[in-house]
């Protein structure tokens, strides 16, 4: 018990540890004992401020290594959730140009090759799906810039200024990034009667 008690002592840091040591004054006046008793304080009082900065210096690396932990546990997600953007991205052309053959099929719906077209079409959406693509709700929307990319501007009085009239090649995001735009038809405000065209 008492060794304990020793070594918690032992291991606790001196509060005020320069002040608390007092020089002795030898009786007779001695200036080489005194002079060491200030060296002693002076080298206390040093190591003392090394002490403090080496502490501080082990709470920054400690607080640095933290932050660097986390920082590439959440760079190791991203890549995991995005590794096949690339990948996608080159792949969205190929199902806009199958999308058009789909739709040139469709003029003999009961043709088997539309019909095959159509199942290979629910197989790359299935896909994409799994992959957490989606496409970027457009027509009818009012225009956002962050997913939409106007091509074009229509005068019209059937929807509000600034809606989406007509999507020309469809957009995706892939789990809240944008892989594509949707590029669009923006509706116009008609020209008042008054103003000249």
């Amino acid at each position: 018990m008492q060794q304990d008690a020793a070594k918690e002592t032992d291991l606790q840091e001196p509060a005020n540890a320069p002040e608390a040591v007092e020089a002795p004054v030898a009786e007779d006046g001695d200036p080489a004992v005194e002079e060491a008793v200030v060296e002693e304080l002076d080298e206390v009082a040093s190591l003392t401020a090394q002490l403090a900065e080496w502490k501080e210096a082990a709470v920054r690396a400690t607080a640095d290594l933290d932050n660097y932990r986390k920082r590439m546990a959440r760079e190791k997600t991203d890549l995991i959730r995005y590794s096949n953007q690339s990948l996608l991205e080159e792949l969205l052309p190929l199902l806009d140009n199958f999308e058009m053959g789909l739709q040139a099929a469709a003029q003999d719906e009961g043709s088997m090759i539309f019909q095959g077209m159509q199942m290979v079409k629910k197989q790359l959406d299935d896909f994409l799906t799994s992959q957490g693509v989606e496409e970027v709700p457009a027509e009818g929307v009012a225009f956002d810039p962050n997913v939409h990319e106007a091509v074009s501007q229509e005068k019209t009085t059937d929807a509000e200024c600034g809606a989406v009239l007509h999507v020309l090649r469809r957009g995706y995001r892939m789990n809240d990034r944008l892989l594509r735009p949707a590029n669009v038809v923006v509706a116009k405000a008609p020209a008042e009667a008054g103003e000249a065209e």
